[in-house]
This record gives structure tokens, sequence and C-alpha cells, in this order.
């Protein structure tokens, strides 16, 4: 019986490092595994982390381009209103243009009637420069005629005052010559 206790305790013995070496075996594959699980889980936190970071700025940029939408609402509102002005002011500026055409027509017909009327008028002004000129020739005519007239008259009247003075001093010599 020693010998059944000694194959006991030996065949329990290796039996033992067997069962030692198993769970050796299975604690090194579970210690692989869990680093694996380990290394995975890292990965997943670091991309929570980065998908967390991503949002954070997404978030960021989404409030922005919130602010820039509003900003361009209030734009392109601004922008209407602007366009609706910007047309008033065309449509007011295309009457004004009419109008002003049709006064410009107006303004035409009057410029023409009133050259139609100053060329008249220049005729007339000829015509009377034309009169006045033959006036003018004739009172210088008519001038020289009484000027020449008044000469001869001159003449006739210097004539007789000569003639007069010689009667007197025939008279005054006729006078001292019946004195006695």
């Amino acid at each position: 019986m020693k010998d059944f206790q000694k194959n006991l305790l030996f065949l329990l013995s290796m039996g033992l490092c067997g069962l030692c070496a198993w769970q050796w075996y299975v604690q090194t594959a579970l210690h692989n595994e869990g680093r694996d699980l380990q290394k995975v889980i890292f990965k997943q936190a670091s991309d929570i982390q980065q998908y967390t970071n991503s949002i954070k700025n997404m978030d960021a940029e989404i409030a922005g381009l919130s602010t820039r939408i509003n900003e361009l609402k209030a734009e392109a509102m601004t922008n209407a209103q602007a366009a609706t002005q910007q047309k008033r002011e065309f449509d007011r500026l295309a009457s004004e243009g009419k109008m002003m055409s049709n006064e410009i027509v107006q303004y035409k017909d009057l410029v023409e009637q009133l050259d139609t009327k100053l060329k008249e008028a220049g005729a007339g002004i000829e015509k009377q420069n034309d009169a006045i000129k033959t006036l003018v020739t004739e009172r210088d005519a008519a001038i020289q005629k009484y000027n020449d007239s008044v000469k001869e008259r001159n003449a006739l009247v210097e004539k007789y005052n000569d003639l007069v003075e010689r009667v007197k001093k025939l008279q005054a010599a006729s006078a001292d010559t019946a004195k006695p």
C-alpha cells in the first residue's frame, strides 16, 4: 500500500501540476484577452472622446451657423426691403422720365414755335432795317437838298444884304448930295 499511496500522491501531484499548468494557460489567455479588451476599451474611449470633441465642435459650428443664418435672414429681409425701395424708386424715376420726355416734346414744340416766331420777327426786323436804311438815305438826300437850298438862300440873303447896303450907301450918298 505504500506504493499505492505513493502512486496516488504522485498522480494527485501530477494532476495538480496539470491543473496549475492548465489554470496558468487559461489565466494567460484571459490576461491577453483582458489586455485586448482594455485596448478596445481604450480605443473606444478615445473614439468617444474624439466624437465628444467633434460633437462639441459641431455644436459650436452649428451655433455659429445658426447665428450666421439669422444674420443672413436679417440681411435678406433688409435686401428685400432695399430691393422693394429701389423698385419703387425705379418706378418713380421711370414715371418722372416719361413726364420729362413729354415735357421735352412740349418744350421742343414751343422752341420750334418760338424759333418760327423769331425767324418771322427777324424777317420783320430785316424789313424794318431795310426801310430805315431807305428812310435814312431819303432823309440824307432831303437834308442835303435842304442844306443846298439853305446855302442858296444864304447866298441870296447875302446878295440882298449887299444890295441893301448898296442901296443905303446910294441913299446916303444921294441924301448927302441933295443937301446942299
